[in-house]
């Protein structure tokens, strides 16, 4: 695995555990809802994931992440659609995929380890 591949991975993995820490263990959507800060750090946490798994894509679009494109366009939409937005839906992805896209990340890097 290139040194490139193994970045955008920590690239990924570094902002799944920044949103962990936002959120905490009391995870609470209405607390969410009335925290611009949190809601907005949020956000951005998702577009560095979207970017580097843009990234990971151009350098070898092979890489087993799943759903790499919905990763990528929510990236693209919360970019570029930044008035568009929506909160419940934001709390819907981030209260579900991040779990899953984190032991993905850690299976590859534990590969590139063994490799």
């Amino acid at each position: 695995m290139p040194h490139e591949v193994k970045k955008y991975l920590f690239d990924i993995q570094c902002p799944i555990d920044s949103i962990f820490e936002f959120l905490g263990s009391q995870r609470d959507f209405n607390a969410y809802l009335s925290n611009k800060l949190l809601r907005r750090a949020v956000e951005r946490e998702l577009e560095i994931i979207g970017e580097a798994a843009k990234n990971l894509l151009q350098i070898n679009n092979a890489i087993a992440i799943e759903n790499a494109r919905k990763i990528i366009d929510l990236r693209n939409f919360i970019s570029h659609g930044y008035d568009k937005a929506d909160d419940t839906i934001i709390w819907g992805i981030i209260s579900k995929h991040p779990p899953l896209l984190k032991k993905q990340v850690e299976n590859l890097l534990e590969q590139h380890q063994k490799n």
